[in-house]
């Protein structure tokens, strides 16, 4: 997916494809994660869709749910969904910034091997 030391930097459109894919990607996973989030609360928490829609994305951002939970069931699901929401921030952060990164490194050391 990504070039070699040896190889010269990807010109500026593929790099902005590059980076553009991998925001989709990481769009995608929280969409997805906040749907799992909303589906739970909803499920377990008897919450109304845009209640639910709240404590995911709460905690997803990492600022906790506004609504406590009251069941056994979604004291559970709540705090795992913290713990999978802090991975998939740590995962957003990495799939949004490598192709970054990457650009950066390869712009200082392409033309090291000689």
């Amino acid at each position: 997916m990504y070039e070699s030391r040896t190889e010269t930097p990807i010109h500026s459109r593929r790099f902005v494809g590059r980076l553009l894919v991998h925001l989709g990607v990481a769009v995608g996973l929280l969409t997805l994660s906040l749907a799992g989030g909303m589906a739970g609360y909803m499920a377990l928490e008897d919450l109304p869709a845009i209640d639910a829609f709240l404590n995911a994305s709460m905690l997803l951002g990492g600022m906790g749910p506004v609504t406590p939970p009251k069941t056994e069931a979604g004291k559970l699901f709540a705090g795992c969904y913290a713990l999978y929401a802090g991975l998939v921030f740590i995962v957003t952060a990495a799939l949004i910034f490598t192709p970054i990164v990457h650009r950066v490194l390869h712009q200082f050391h392409w033309d090291d091997e000689d």
